[in-house]
């Protein structure tokens, strides 16, 4: 990536895997950049993901390609920095389908496509999976996906951070109620949370699920289906696990210091939301999803959990990234996703590129902010909104 213009100065909104890879490519590729963020880094959506690497199941053919090169920088970004392989791991990842369902269409589809997919009958999952409990599998069998694996994000970002901050990126944390200024109906830069003005050139909006209404604001339409959603974290377990499951209870997938990351979309849809505006969780659903991934575990160990974060989860309202210029909005861009972890090197690499280069990429054609259409009606200033703290 490289640009003969003058040095562009480039404010991104966001300290989620989002917001920290388009930093580091602009960085990477000559432009200033200033990352502001409402709290700390990856304390948003992005410590809230699962983050299963992958393009399982059927797709479009152009959602696919851009998952496929996803996952592929992941693996150059392991290759080029060894001290990454604790915390970015290719485990494979194994999923089944729910009582009378099938997942042999599934299968069919992604080999279809030449997506490495393997099916696995229930009296060999050991011998693939040894850390999976294969009489929790149905009884058609399984889908073993080895080139897939996952991303602990509270580890990823910050690295991938501070190799921005390595050639020369600022990083505000903590700068409260964010918002783009736009003046004359263009992007001008942003004000923080205490009135401080930050002029730049061009500005990315990358909040995750506050993106849509922070654009709304703004007279932009970008339609959205963003839920509440929580993760669970488990203390420590006393067996080893490697393999990703995303099974019709549970999803499960370790960490570098050998905890559990849970998840389910059953759990997820008894999120409550405040009056105050945050989140609270049943403990109910916690202790169903212990259950249930214990369930799906070797030797059902005995699980017990650290702590939940939940808060939003970013879904398009189509399902698709969101990546672009705003067009109603010279100097405004923004990256909205599902899938932020899978799609976080990319998006931010093919974004910083457009921007430094002024060229737009084929890649991003089918995932424009403008497939949506706009409203009428902008005011001069938008704001984030801070993510508020899990209640337990």
């Amino acid at each position: 990536m490289s640009s003969t213009s003058p040095q562009k100065h480039v404010v991104v909104i966001g300290g989620g895997i989002l917001g920290a890879s388009t930093a580091f490519h602009l960085t990477s590729g000559g432009a200033k950049v200033t990352l502001v963020t409402a709290g700390t880094l990856a304390n948003g959506a992005s410590s809230r993901s699962i983050a299963w690497l992958n393009s399982s199941g059927a797709r479009s053919a152009e959602y696919h390609y851009l998952r496929l090169l996803a996952i592929d920088r992941y693996r150059t970004w392991s290759a080029h920095h060894p001290e990454s392989r604790g915390y970015i791991r290719f485990n494979g990842a194994m999923k089944w389908a729910a009582p009378g369902k099938t997942f042999r269409d599934t299968y069919a589809a992604e080999r279809s496509r030449g997506y490495e997919s393997l099916w696995v009958e229930r009296a060999n999952v050991a011998a693939i999976a040894p850390d999976v409990n294969a009489e929790a599998v149905a009884e058609e069998g399984a889908i073993f996906n080895p080139g897939e694996g996952w991303v602990n994000m509270p580890d990823f970002i910050p690295a991938l951070v501070a190799e921005a901050v390595a050639k020369g990126a600022e990083v505000i944390e903590n700068a409260g109620d964010v918002r783009v200024n736009v003046q004359d109906g263009a992007s001008v830069g942003v004000i923080l949370g205490n009135g401080t003005q930050v002029s730049a050139d061009e500005v990315v909006l990358a909040t995750g699920g506050d993106v849509p209404a922070q654009l709304a604001a703004l007279g932009v339409t970008v339609l959205d289906r963003t839920p509440a959603a929580f993760v669970l974290i488990t203390d420590p377990v006393d067996a080893e696990v490697k393999t990703v499951l995303n099974t019709p209870r549970v999803a499960v997938r370790p960490t570098p210091d050998g905890r559990l990351v849970l998840d389910s979309d059953w759990a997820e849809q008894t999120v409550v939301i405040e009056d105050d505006g945050s989140f609270s969780v049943p403990q109910e659903s916690v202790q169903g999803l212990l259950d249930e991934a214990s369930k799906v575990l070797a030797g059902n160990p005995r699980l017990t959990a650290h702590h939940v974060g939940a808060g939003l989860k970013p879904i398009p309202g189509d399902g698709l990234p969101v990546v672009g210029p705003i067009p109603q909005i010279p100097g405004l861009y923004t990256i909205f996703s599902h899938s932020g972890a899978t799609l976080g090197l990319i998006l931010g690499e093919l974004l910083a590129e457009e921007i430094l280069t002024g060229t737009p990429s084929p890649v991003l054609k089918s995932f424009r902010p403008d497939r949506f259409g706009s409203t009428d009606g902008a005011p001069e200033a938008v704001g984030t909104g801070a993510w508020e703290p899990v209640k337990q």
